[in-house]
């Protein structure tokens, strides 16, 4: 039988209480073949100055038989380029001694910060970095309202925020390229890039830099643009690949200010319930050539379909552990290595 060219993995960010060494012992106990922390699991100082090992990881690694699948740094990134808004919807991500500091200072921290985490990871030979950009064009840009007031006589927001972008990440850019690593945006709501299109934009500003990939994710894609269309037109940079599900309650409007999930338009559900047909998403995975540019790119022979499973009303560590079983018996199946019609008239 043809083997498969996934493995199943789960995403450490919701999982931060238990630390590295739990995070990776509920993995293995729930049958994931690889695991994907955060970068917050990695710190060995609450203050986020200070690293753990590149030895320690992969020890706590090897002792749980996992691959080690990336590193989820969706949350400094977002800080690093939304912190010039002076928003204070990143400080539950923010370490504690940096809350009262300007947003200078955050972005400067924060971009240390990241290049730091890229040095630890080349020490790990981990070439595919997990993430999202922050609101570089600003909140009224992200929040999608379809008014046109983005330029007047003395200024144009979108002109700004495309050289706000390029600036703001020039460093971090350049640091990635030079270790030959993927900063793996993820098309989100309220971040640097929202759809394809704006993916895009980002890649052509600044100037077809090869470091700027995709962490798909079509729980993501709820307000208009489907998650095939999304994928297939940014399908030549998807490097990572988040397998999660949403369900839509009619009638109850996408933008409305409710901080209950529970009353919430669009909720994350099991993988099995939610309204994406998740074999369908894994085929499109295999179109763009995710699992080819993944192992090419990080030296190995199958490539994570990284859990990330939520749900608004079951347990968080029951719906991951249900959720890597469901990709293991669902997603990870024998691939075909011809046509179905090769052996028909044999």
């Amino acid at each position: 039988m043809a083997n498969s060219i996934f493995h199943s993995s789960i995403e450490g960010a919701q999982h931060g209480p238990k630390g590295l060494d739990d995070f990776l012992a509920f993995a293995k106990s729930s049958g994931a073949g690889g695991a994907q922390p955060s970068n917050y699991m990695l710190e060995a100082s609450e203050d986020g100055t200070k690293f753990k090992s590149a030895e320690e990881i992969r020890s706590a690694f090897e002792k749980n038989g996992l691959r080690m699948d990336g590193i989820s740094a969706h949350c400094p990134f977002w800080v690093h380029t939304s912190a010039w808004t002076g928003t204070r919807s990143g400080h539950p991500f923010i370490h504690g001694p940096n809350q009262d500091k300007s947003p200078s200072e955050l972005e400067a921290f924060y971009e240390e910060y990241l290049l730091r985490l890229m040095d630890l990871m080349a020490e790990l030979n981990i070439k595919i970095l997990p993430m999202f950009w922050g609101v570089a064009f600003g909140w009224e840009l992200a929040s999608g309202y379809p008014w046109g007031f983005w330029a007047g006589g003395d200024f144009d927001l979108i002109k700004e925020g495309k050289e706000r972008f390029v600036q703001k990440t020039a460093k971090l850019r350049a640091h990635a390229n030079s270790l030959g690593m993927v900063l793996a945006h993820e098309i989100h709501p309220g971040t640097g890039a929202m759809c394809a299109d704006e993916f895009n934009m980002l890649v052509d500003i600044c100037d077809g830099d090869k470091c700027l990939g995709v962490n798909a994710d079509p729980s993501h894609c709820w307000e208009g643009e489907d998650w095939e269309t999304r994928f297939n037109k940014v399908g030549s940079r998807v490097y990572g690949c988040h397998v999660k599900n949403f369900t839509i309650h009619h009638g109850v409007p996408l933008r409305k200010m409710e901080s209950d999930w529970h009353h919430r338009a669009m909720q994350f559900t099991d993988l099995a319930t939610g309204d994406l047909n998740m074999t369908r998403y894994v085929e499109l995975m295999m179109k763009v050539g995710y699992p080819k540019r993944y192992c090419e790119t990080m030296g190995v022979d199958s490539a994570p379909l990284v859990v990330e499973a939520e749900s608004n009303y079951r347990d968080g560590d029951a719906t991951s552990a249900d959720g890597i079983k469901y990709v293991q018996e669902h997603l990870c199946f024998p691939v075909q290595e011809g046509s179905f019609e090769d052996a028909m008239g044999a």
